[in-house]
């Protein structure tokens, strides 16, 4: 078991994003900071970070120790710190995500943090947006549901979501089988589809995924809210895409089915997107923390 004061170390270099950072904030020299790092990774015999002129980017297995020893870490430190300024959990951390994952996985995680003292703010949008705000320094973490590429964002994959093909059971009936296992895409076409936007993001994905096409069918309603799809979908509207996660309960119900069974599900990867660096505020490397250790218990998204 490697010792705490290297773990403490390895943790720093990762919220920080480099070792010259990390060795400011620890009181340290870089070159001690530096043999630290190395006796951690030969005890682990992997590297944990790949250094280059921008910092330290940590590698998957990194990213998988400091999620299991990071909020442990946090609160060690907060029971030794008597004047109560190392509260990881006092603080304000402004979280941002798409509506429908916010409402039904991250804020029901999140919220035991909030009765130790933590204050949550959140935004809700589209990943793109809520990207660029995270950039612009407006908000500090995102669930992403696209993968950064801005160079001051710092991104860890967090969870796979899955997609599925529903209708109602009546939109259901009028698919031949037999055509839908020859030609998918003709089999399907003469479906309305409910959808989040004009340009189809997450239907557009599953047909250029399973079939390889576009879907040429009409689109009976648009509206940005995939709780809204669902229900549009329900009540008889058309057919759509949504995350498994959400379309679980009315699958279950029988109130719409699965229109299309892939050999393989498409998955989509979700992100935890802080600005590089940020990591070193308490606050938020609890909330990073605790999400990250807590994903898995979604099951499959």
């Amino acid at each position: 078991m490697p010792a705490l004061d290297l773990l403490s170390t390895f943790l720093e270099i990762y919220r920080c994003g480099s070792l010259s950072a990390a060795a400011e904030r620890l009181g340290l020299t870089q070159p001690a900071v530096s043999g630290q790092l190395a006796r951690l990774e030969q005890e682990l015999g992997e590297p944990l970070f790949v250094r280059s002129r921008k910092g330290a980017t940590p590698t998957a297995r990194a990213a998988d120790l400091a999620a299991r020893i990071g909020t442990h870490l946090d609160e060690l430190r907060a029971a030794l710190d008597t004047s109560g300024e190392g509260a990881a959990h006092v603080g304000t951390v402004r979280i941002a995500g798409a509506a429908e994952l916010m409402a039904m996985r991250v804020l029901p995680t999140l919220a035991p943090l909030t009765t130790r003292g933590l204050r949550l703010q959140v935004t809700l949008g589209l990943a793109t947006d809520l990207l660029d705000a995270l950039s612009a320094g407006r908000v500090d973490l995102v669930v992403s549901a696209v993968r950064p590429t801005q160079q001051e964002i710092a991104a860890t994959p967090l969870v796979d979501e899955e997609f599925v093909l529903i209708g109602p059971p009546t939109l259901a009936r009028s698919i031949d089988p037999v055509r839908l296992a020859a030609d998918p895409i003709g089999a399907l076409s003469h479906l309305p589809l409910v959808a989040y936007a004009d340009d189809l993001p997450i239907v557009r994905r599953y047909w250029l995924s399973e079939f390889g096409r576009r879907p040429p069918n009409g689109i009976a309603v648009t509206v940005p809210d995939l709780r809204a799809v669902l229900a549009a979908v329900v009540a008889g509207a058309g057919v759509s895409t949504l995350p498994r996660y959400l379309a679980e309960p009315a699958l279950a119900a029988g109130s719409v089915e699965l229109l299309h069974e892939p050999a393989a599900p498409p998955l989509n990867t979700l992100y935890l997107a802080v600005r590089t660096g940020a990591l070193i505020h308490p606050p938020l490397a609890l909330v990073y923390d605790h999400l990250r250790t807590r994903a898995h218990l979604w099951g499959a998204l």
